[in-house]
C-alpha cells in the first residue's frame, strides 16, 4: 500500500466514509494472545458444554488458544459483569444465556452491568428446549409417572418436592416457576451455581426435579439416572421424540419455554473482530461434525450475524420481562 494510499484511507475513516466491513486490524494481528470465554456457570450444564464445543474450533481457525473460564456466582452474573468489565480487545468473551441477557434485568432489582448497553453480540451459538426431569427412585416413591401425575401430587403436597436449578434468573429456574404459576402448585426452589452441581444432587436424591436444559441431561437420560416426564417447548425434541411437551402431558396448556446461548465481547469491541469471531463460528457450527453433536444432545445450532442476534436479545429480553412477572418469580 502507497503511503499516498494510506493517508486516503485514514482521511476516509475519520470523515465516516468507508464501509463498516473494512477491517480495522489485519488478518494476522488478531488475536496475538489466548482468548478466553467466560462461562458463568460451574463445568457440567450446558453453558460450559457449548463453550467446550466452540472453543476448540475457534482455536483451530485462529491459531491462538481458546480457554474455557467458569465463574459461577449470582445467576451468571459474577462472570457476566467480569466480562462487561474487561478491555475491548477481543480477548474476553463471554458464553452468555437468556438468563443473563434476557431474564435477570427483569427479575433482579439491580444488575452490576447493563446487558446491553454494556456487549457487543456476536452470535447465537445454539438454542435447547428445557426438559422436565425427575430422580427415577422418587419419582416410583411418590407414584409420579407423568406431569399428570406430578401435579397431582404437588397440590396435594405443598412444599414437599425439592426443585433443583441452575441459578435464580436462568430459564432453567424460570420454566419452574412458570409451571408452578400455571399449575397452581408450590414446590421448593434451590438454586445452584450451575446444572452440574444441581443434576449431581438430583441424581443423587437430595433433590426431586429440575427443569434442566436438554444437553446436560441427556446423558443421565440415557443412562437412566434422570426420568424425564416432559420438553418445556411447544414442540416435542427430535433428541427425545416420544417425550411430550408439558403442554400436552399435564395438560398445561399454553406452556412453552426454552433457552439459548450465545458469545459476546465487551461493548467497544472493534466490529473487525466481532465480525471474524460470528464468521468462524458460523462455518464451525454448520460443519456435519460439530452440526449432529449439538443436534444428538438437543441443541439447535446457531450462528446469525452480531446484528441479528442482538435483534433477537431485544425481543428476548421483552418477552422474559411478561413471563417474570406472570410467574411471580423472585430471586432466593
Amino acid at each position: 500500500m502507497t503511503s499516498l494510499h494510506r493517508r486516503h484511507l485514514v482521511l476516509a475513516a475519520g470523515a465516516g466514509l468507508l464501509p463498516a466491513t473494512l477491517p480495522v486490524f489485519s488478518q494476522g494481528t488478531w488475536p496475538t494472545k489466548p482468548v478466553r470465554i467466560v462461562v458463568p456457570f460451574a463445568p457440567g450444564g450446558t453453558t460450559d458444554i457449548l463453550a467446550r464445543a466452540i472453543a476448540p474450533e475457534l482455536q483451530h481457525a485462529f491459531g491462538q488458544p481458546f480457554v474455557v473460564d467458569n465463574k459461577p456466582g449470582a445467576g451468571g452474573n459474577v462472570g457476566t459483569d467480569a466480562v462487561a468489565k474487561s478491555a475491548p480487545d477481543g480477548l474476553n468473551l463471554l458464553m452468555g444465556t437468556v438468563g443473563t441477557h434476557a431474564i435477570n434485568q427483569a427479575l433482579y432489582p439491580k444488575l452490576p452491568f447493563d446487558p446491553i448497553k454494556d456487549f457487543a453480540p456476536i452470535t447465537l451459538v445454539a438454542g435447547v428446549p428445557n426438559v422436565l426431569v425427575m430422580n427415577p427412585a422418587k419419582a416410583e416413591a411418590y407414584g409420579i409417572r407423568n406431569v399428570a401425575d406430578l401435579i397431582k401430587y404437588a397440590k396435594a403436597n405443598p412444599g414437599k418436592l425439592n426443585m433443583a436449578s441452575s441459578g435464580n434468573g436462568t430459564s432453567i429456574h424460570l420454566s419452574g416457576e412458570l409451571f408452578k404459576s400455571m399449575t397452581g402448585t408450590f414446590m421448593l426452589h434451590f438454586p445452584y451455581r450451575g446444572s452440574g452441581p444441581a443434576l449431581l444432587d438430583l441424581i443423587g436424591g437430595t433433590m426431586d426435579l429440575m427443569f434442566d436444559n436438554l444437553p446436560s441431561a441427556m446423558p443421565h437420560i440415557k443412562a437412566g439416572k434422570l426420568k424425564a416426564l416432559a420438553v418445556t417447548t411447544a414442540q416435542r425434541s427430535a433428541a427425545l421424540p416420544d417425550v411430550p411437551t408439558v403442554a400436552e402431558a399435564g395438560p398445561v396448556k399454553g406452556f412453552d419455554a426454552s433457552s439459548w446461548f450465545g458469545l459476546l465481547a465487551p461493548a467497544g469491541t472493534p466490529a473487525d473482530i466481532v465480525n471474524r469471531i460470528q464468521q468462524e463460528c458460523a462455518k464451525a457450527l454448520a460443519t456435519p461434525a460439530v452440526k449432529e453433536r449439538l443436534l444428538s444432545q438437543g441443541a439447535i445450532p446457531g450462528g446469525n450475524t452480531p446484528q441479528a442476534f442482538a435483534a433477537y436479545i431485544a425481543a428476548e429480553t421483552k418477552k422474559w420481562a411478561t413471563v417474570v412477572k406472570q410467574s411471580g418469580a423472585k430471586v432466593d
